[in-house]
């Protein structure tokens, strides 16, 4: 793990407005059901609702991860469409959504872009499993009000994110938990609720 940080949650919960930070949703490296390391399948809905969801948070970026280039294809011929041609005039605000959605090979690849900005992001990876030393929600948005740095909230898909990626990360964010035992969101549904919680005033 990169280094780690000290907080404290002081229990204020301010609207946050301007917050500095960026999502990535890595279709690589991600375990596959039998536990091994690959890669897996963009979706539409994936690319057209957490572009929505982050252009609504005010969030800088949305960064697709894909090593696979018939998958960059179809992302950029899917952006395109809503961006370039015919879709953003039919449909404006959607043009404004996928306008942020970059494409990129591999997290370090995402975190060398937004190192150009001066220095690294603070990178906070997820997870539906509890894993050793994760952070509440409640300490990564104290986290990001009391600093300026650029924070990169980084998803998975498939049966989750690959090891390699939590080595890299600065934290990791406590599962999700509902009012039941049921565990098993999608991951639009995952990012919609952590953006909101990092960053509304509930």
């Amino acid at each position: 793990m990169r280094k780690k940080f000290c907080l404290v949650y002081s229990g204020d919960l301010k609207i946050l407005t301007e917050s500095d930070i960026s999502i990535a949703l890595l279709h690589y490296p991600v375990f596959n059901k039998r536990g091994e390391i690959g890669s897996s399948a963009v979706t539409n809905l994936d690319i057209h609702d957490i572009a929505r969801l982050a252009k609504t948070y005010g969030l800088r970026k949305y960064y697709i991860v894909t090593p696979l280039e018939d998958q960059k294809e179809l992302v950029k011929t899917i952006v395109s469409h809503w961006t370039e041609k015919k879709g953003g005039i039919v449909n404006p605000d959607r043009k404004k959504a996928l306008e942020i959605v970059e494409i990129f090979n591999s997290l370090d690849d995402v975190i060398d872009d937004i190192s150009e900005e001066g220095a690294a992001p603070v990178c906070v990876s997820t997870s539906a499993l509890r894993r050793e030393g994760c952070r509440s929600i409640f300490e990564i948005r104290e986290l990001i009000k009391n600093n300026k740095n650029h924070y990169l909230i980084i998803l998975g898909t498939a049966w989750g994110l690959a090891d390699e990626v939590f080595d890299k990360s600065d934290y990791v964010l406590e599962p999700l938990r509902g009012n039941s035992d049921y565990n098993h969101l999608s991951v639009r549904t995952a990012a919609a609720i952590i953006i909101d919680r990092l960053l509304s005033g509930r």
